[in-house]
């Protein structure tokens, strides 16, 4: 364990207090378990973005003829 002077607004710090109180728990443990919990959410994101980077498409849609720009923006199935 570290320890670290934090400084913020009263009105965080009111907010923080409530909620450590709320959970039994001291300030300091409270910041230290907020931050490790937005540090090991943070981790599983990038986690779960290099995996979805790292997979092909599913289904057809990687062999499937793509249509052309003009085909995209034909409007004439609207005119009638």
């Amino acid at each position: 364990m570290r320890n670290v002077t934090v400084t913020m607004d009263e009105h965080v710090a009111r907010w923080a207090r409530i909620q450590a109180a709320e959970r039994d728990m001291s300030l300091a443990r409270f910041i230290g378990a907020t931050l490790r919990e937005h540090m090991l959410h943070e981790q599983e994101y990038e986690r779960a973005m290099r995996a979805f980077a790292a997979t092909r498409p599913e289904g057809g849609s990687a062999r499937r003829r793509l249509p052309s720009r003009d085909e995209i923006h034909d409007r004439t199935a609207l005119r009638r």
